[in-house]
């Protein structure tokens, strides 16, 4: 006898065999179907055998049911199960058969957004639910920082529609991509608005999220690997430490109107790692702001560069010198600076040193 690899999501079962050729082989696809498939696919399955008699009664026709079912699984209610919301989808599945037209109704529902972070570059980091969200889109609104690696990922007849921002240029402005999103949506379409990194963490997401509620557009929200985690984690940097970080803020290098408005005083003190976001242009002024508040000029800093990306850049400096490194060595964006104690737990092996003696590691001697 042969036994199969199983993917169980009760009561849906997968069974990948080889015929006994290659079982190592038949656990890689079990693994690669399993991190494809959403947790919650049973109890979709159970969901739906919930109403099965009530829409067989709503609506006789073999055929008909058959579209009915298949609107169900691409609609609202099937991805409201999906992300646990039960109790919710069943009450807008019991409104829908106990309507007259509920497949007409079904059919005419509005699309959705769903608002999805896509990390910081790398397609491996993209969680799986964002990995669901673009295998079920019908359009992806896509920004500058997403890769064609991660756009690959996407259902393979998805439009595709590039809003990418970059400094003094904007392929759309923020109305523009809010006019976007409704127009698709209210066509029934499922829409994904991705966004490199984390779509809340300065990247405008929850701007989106007012609007699209304000015009009555469903929304689902996907967070992402922000850029301070990955960039840290690519230098082997711990944003705290028990001894070295006891807090940690993120920060972006760009106000409303210019250079940010934070409390300098409160960044400036010891056992506080700094995240600095698109900070490039302001780095030497950010400095400067620190030292001012009494930060030493000595305090280890990192600027990461396209982070967990195969052209990835780290170098490591002081805070003294901070806008020299970054126009000495002409780092281009994206970029993540990392100000704090925490930069000499660096990996070595990782990082280029801006100065040689920056003792990497020291706090652990």
């Amino acid at each position: 006898f042969i036994t199969p690899a199983i993917v169980d999501r009760d009561p849906v079962v997968i069974g990948i065999s080889t015929g006994g050729t290659a079982p190592v082989l038949a656990r890689r696809l079990r693994a690669a179907i399993e991190a494809s498939l959403p947790s919650r696919l049973g109890r979709l399955a159970a969901f739906a055998e919930s109403f099965r008699s009530a829409v067989a009664a709503l609506v006789p026709d073999g055929q008909s049911r058959r579209a009915f079912w298949d609107a169900f699984f691409d609609g609202p209610i099937a991805r409201t199960v999906l992300r646990g919301e039960e109790r919710a989808a069943r009450e807008a599945m019991l409104s829908l058969v106990n309507r007259r037209g509920a497949l007409e109704a079904l059919e005419a529902q509005e699309g959705s957004v769903a608002i999805v972070g896509a990390g910081p570059g790398d397609p491996d980091l993209l969680t799986l639910r964002a990995l669901t969200a673009l295998q079920s889109a019908d359009v992806v609104v896509y920004d500058r920082l997403i890769g064609p690696e991660i756009l690959d990922r996407a259902r393979r007849d998805a439009e595709r529609i590039y809003v990418g921002k970059a400094k003094g240029h904007h392929a759309a402005s923020q109305d523009e991509i809010n006019a976007l999103l409704l127009e698709h949506a209210r066509e029934g379409k499922r829409v994904v608005r991705l966004k490199g990194g984390d779509p809340f963490i300065f990247g405008r997401g929850g701007e989106e999220v007012e609007f699209l509620r304000r015009h009555r557009i469903a929304v689902d929200l996907v967070p992402g690997i922000t850029a301070a985690t990955a960039a840290a984690a690519s230098a082997g940097i711990p944003l705290t430490h028990r001894r070295l970080a006891q807090a940690v803020t993120l920060v972006t290098g760009h106000g409303a109107e210019g250079e940010p408005d934070v409390d300098w005083a409160a960044l400036a003190g010891a056992n506080h790692t700094v995240a600095l976001y698109m900070g490039l242009t302001n780095a030497g002024r950010v400095a400067e702001q620190l030292m001012s508040n009494g930060r030493s000029p000595g305090t280890p800093v990192a600027v990461v560069s396209k982070a967990s990306l195969p052209d990835q850049r780290i170098e490591i400096g002081r805070l003294g010198e901070l806008g020299a490194l970054v126009r000495d060595r002409a780092i281009a964006g994206p970029a993540l600076i990392v100000i704090g104690e925490v930069v000499a737990q660096a990996d070595a092996g990782q990082v280029k040193a801006w100065v040689e003696t920056l003792p990497l590691r020291a706090a652990t001697a």
